[in-house]
């Protein structure tokens, strides 16, 4: 992808991003690119700077997503944090763990885990008692 900034006969500039040089060439030819203010095809790339970003710079300006920064997420937290202190994680094992509770044949205790939404409706319409957490698991990935 490039970025392009562009400017019309009536000194309306925007800039614009395209797959390629090539590609805004054969966009631009084919009467394609137009201004957004005027409409205008006669549309001329101008001179623009180039964005250079030093991979360091890049780092140290990324924001911190695992820190709450305003009071929905530090709650939504706090939650989480509740939720895996006094339930067992049984993973993609939920909807089998969830029966076997809501039948007897496992012992009652709080539970949290993976399902689909279909196999959630079927617990639903069974009386098993489960509700959606307004938050993924936190689990191992590759």
């Amino acid at each position: 992808m490039i970025r392009f900034s562009l400017k019309c006969p009536a000194d309306h500039t925007f800039e614009s991003w395209f797959q390629s040089g090539v590609a805004y060439d054969n966009l631009k030819a084919a009467g394609h690119v137009t201004c957004p203010v005027c409409g205008d095809t006669s549309v001329e790339k101008t001179l623009m700077t180039p964005t250079i970003c030093n991979a360091r710079k890049a780092a140290a300006s990324r924001p911190d997503l695992s820190t709450p920064t305003n009071e929905l997420e530090k709650a939504m937290a706090k939650l989480r944090r509740k939720l895996e202190e006094d339930s067992e994680y049984v993973g993609l094992n939920f909807v089998t763990e969830a029966r076997r509770i809501h039948n007897g044949d496992a012992p009652e205790r709080a539970i949290y885990g993976e399902a689909r939404i279909d196999e959630a409706k079927r617990l639903l319409e069974d009386g098993v008692p489960v509700a959606p957490l307004p938050f993924l698991p936190q689990r191992k990935t590759n």
